[in-house]
């Protein structure tokens, strides 16, 4: 098949988030499948890790709605992969270090940019003489793309293509004002309650929901939930409506990339079957975040952005009692709200040789952290899917988490008289219950070694490769072919309708 993945992120050349690495992996294992996969995405400013990205001759013509506009296109490859890439160069958009902010240092123009490239990506296919079978659109910043196939563009042969749109996150929906519609050139049919409009604006997820041939989610744990209040943030009644239409499907991860046996980043390799080089991971995450260089006291580890919805508010608020109650060090990396950034430091001082703080993002350090914790913590409120964990579990780290989304999907809660299980698990979102939880982890680490090296063979043993996933993808898409291909003998009257 022709894949033409739509992203406003990937790795490694931009990343805000774990969208940017599920598109990465993906693609390459599609593209080793034999399907002809390809990457859109905006050029902003200071992208990362691109070979010698080489620019289009010939503007590429984007037709909006007021204005013809232009870009220029950079095409390249996917670091290690073979997958072409391209990106769509337009300075007043996207001459940004910031995925989601514009030049103006404002997210206000958000609606503008990204109609801007949903019917760039569109218009690449011309460009390229190249027609995708399947649009795989990612979150709000690709969902226009559907609307405008099943309007603006219902006649046109493009408007054959398939598409599919993931939701990594619902809780960000792409909320604009009525004024883009025209930018855009949507027809003002589209501002209606079942398609863009909501609440007056435009919700451009919304119009993604409504046109898309098919939608999956990221655990079927999570295309559940979203289906009802709170997951599906206001939208679960449209989402109940497209229920026939909508599957979850598990995210893998780059077993190439995190893999304990073979990680150039992480100070010593190690296996199931040796785990010295485990301890020497400890001992570098210990020195690095001055903590005491002990490696019988278990070390908790974080890495996550610090909002709302990742619940490391409730770490915050146990961490004095904590140290104080249990013999256990912490080690966090993060960046995020302001004002959890602040406590963590504040705590950090507070705590010197207990807990550890780094606030930003590093991936080598990242990499050592997943390699010389003993346990993850990863409260959330809510999780699509998580990656963390699943990194985690590779490298005999043994998730703390609550019992939601892909969280739930991916680690078994320990079962002390099976020694069952590939982490510790609890159910409600307070912190009490992730005070409980860190206090069970670290009662098997001093009381139970065998079960916890039980409980970490079984982690090890764990297949989250994207093999099982990718295979259910391809899946969706012959079916999202075939749905498109049985609605096109009636394009007049989705014209009619629209």
């Amino acid at each position: 098949m022709r894949i033409l993945m739509v992203t406003p992120e990937v790795t490694p050349v931009v990343k805000v988030g774990g969208l940017a690495d599920v598109v990465a992996s993906l693609a390459k294992v599609l593209h080793k499948m034999g399907h002809d996969v390809r990457i859109v995405l905006p050029r902003y400013k200071n992208l990362k890790g691109l070979h010698e990205p080489k620019p289009g001759l010939q503007p590429l013509v984007v037709h909006m709605g007021e204005a013809t506009a232009y870009g220029r296109v950079w095409h390249t490859t996917l670091p290690d992969s073979g997958v072409p890439l391209y990106c769509i160069e337009h300075n007043a958009f996207f001459d940004s270090e910031s995925v989601y902010t514009g030049p103006s240092g404002s997210d206000a123009d958000n609606g503008y940019r990204f109609a801007f490239f949903n019917r760039a990506a569109i218009d690449l296919c011309a460009y390229l003489q190249w027609t995708p079978d399947i649009f795989h659109l990612h979150d709000w910043p690709t969902a226009l793309l559907p609307v405008y196939l099943n309007t603006t563009l219902a006649e046109d042969p493009i408007a054959q293509c398939a598409t599919v749109l993931t939701l990594h996150n619902m809780q960000h929906q792409g909320f604009c004002p009525h004024a883009v519609l025209r930018y855009a050139g949507l027809p003002e049919s589209t501002f209606r309650s079942d398609c863009l409009e909501s609440y007056g604006n435009l919700n451009l997820l919304k119009g993604g929901l409504y046109n898309a041939s098919k939608i999956t989610t990221v655990s079927p744990t999570y295309a559940r939930e979203i289906q009802s209040s709170p997951g599906g943030c206001g939208l679960d009644p449209l989402l109940r409506f497209r229920a026939g239409d909508l599957i979850g499907i598990l995210n893998g991860i780059d077993t190439d990339e995190w893999n304990p046996q073979s990680d150039t980043l992480i100070p010593a390799t190690f296996s199931a079957a040796d785990l010295s080089g485990k301890a020497i991971c400890k001992h570098a995450l210990q020195c690095h975040f001055q903590l005491a260089e002990n490696n019988k006291i278990p070390l908790f580890g974080v890495v996550s952005r610090l909002v709302d919805q990742k619940g490391l508010d409730l770490l915050a608020t146990i961490v004095p009692r904590l140290l104080a109650s249990m013999e256990i060090q912490i080690a966090l990396i993060g960046t995020g709200d302001p004002l959890l950034e602040n406590t963590f430091a504040r705590l950090a001082e507070r705590f010197p040789g207990q807990l550890g703080v780094f606030l930003g993002f590093d991936n080598r350090l990242a990499h050592t952290l997943i390699a010389g914790s003993d346990f993850l913590i990863m409260p959330s409120r809510f999780e699509p899917c998580g990656l963390s964990q699943i990194y985690a579990m590779r490298y005999g780290t043994l998730p703390v988490v609550r019992d939601t989304g892909g969280l739930h999907d991916t680690v078994e809660s320990f079962n002390e008289a099976s020694r069952s299980g590939t982490g510790f698990v609890f159910r409600d979102p307070t912190a009490g219950g992730l005070y409980d939880t860190i206090g069970w982890a670290c009662a098997t680490f001093y009381d139970s070694p065998e079960a916890l090296q039980q409980l970490q063979q079984n982690a090890m043993s764990q297949d989250f490769s994207w093999d099982r996933s990718a295979a259910a993808y391809e899946n969706v898409y012959q079916w999202a072919i075939a749905a498109r291909k049985q609605t096109q003998p009636n394009r007049q009257q989705l014209i009619a309708a629209n």
